[in-house]
């Protein structure tokens, strides 16, 4: 690769990942750093960082990607039935700081071992500036107005990056069966509704091929992102911080697109 490899030593300068990285390898940059700006410039152009401790940070444009369509989505019989079933609650962008730290363990089908402190901080600093949301399922009803919500009661959920009408699922976790799947019900039926092509999943494994994730080639992704993230920002904020049932999602009898916003109309 050699000579085809950028090195950042400047913010903002990644190179095209086409011209970067002929051979698909997925690695299309070295260097740089995590701040808010530098992810921003970076995921808006299809890249993202995924280093181990100690080691440089790297930038991959994966060559096929991994998406997901929101449109087309059908959660499973089985998943349907359990939450129907189930009393579990949910929540957008409530305990961000309790998932990203619970998705930084290592489970059997991912390894989480690249959600290491720089990556935690790095998102977390997106969060407060409104570019990374949350999901999360509850076992019980939180109390939201307490300022520890017990790690206990939260069972699953998941988190990613907001730009555009584009979503970049990062990573989920679950403590009880179903529960990231029921999380990630949760993400198709905001994508939808804010009217998102798909929803970006980065790397494709054997999990997120049995949600129904498909494979787009690295240049036909590249040329549709750069649409998505000009179209207007749907706004999340309204539908934050108020806990639902989870199976009252089933009936889309929740949330509701009005001017360029997802509203809860149970309020």
């Amino acid at each position: 690769m050699g000579n085809t490899l950028a090195d950042l030593n400047y913010r903002f300068l990644f190179p095209d990942a086409t011209q970067a990285d002929p051979e698909g390898t997925g690695l299309v940059a070295i260097g740089g750093d995590l701040d808010v700006d530098t992810l921003r410039c970076a995921y808006q152009q299809g890249l993202f960082p995924w280093f181990n401790p100690g080691e440089p940070i790297m930038w991959w444009s994966p060559e096929p990607r991994c998406v997901i369509y929101p449109e087309t989505f059908k959660p499973s019989k089985s998943l349907t039935r359990r939450i129907k079933r189930s009393d579990w609650w949910l929540t957008i962008n409530t305990a961000f700081g309790a998932v990203i730290h619970a998705c930084s363990e290592a489970r059997a089908y991912s390894d989480g071992t690249w959600i290491h402190a720089s990556m935690i901080d790095a998102y977390q600093n997106l969060h407060a500036h409104g570019d990374a949301y949350s999901i999360e399922i509850w076992q019980h009803k939180p109390d939201l107005s307490t300022d520890h919500l017990t790690d206990q009661n939260l069972i699953g959920g998941l988190y990613g990056l907001k730009f555009g009408q584009a979503f970049f699922g990062e990573s989920m976790f679950h403590r009880a069966t179903d529960a990231s799947k029921a999380a990630f019900f949760v993400l198709m039926r905001l994508a939808k509704l804010s009217g998102f092509a798909w929803v970006d999943c980065q790397l494709p494994n054997a999990h997120l091929l049995s949600l129904g994730a498909s494979i787009l080639p690295r240049d036909e992704f590249l040329s549709k992102l750069a649409k998505q993230v000009t179209q207007p920002n749907i706004n999340w904020s309204a539908i934050s911080g108020k806990p639902h049932r989870l199976a009252d999602l089933l009936n889309d009898n929740i949330w509701q697109y009005h001017n360029h916003a997802i509203i809860d109309i149970q309020s």
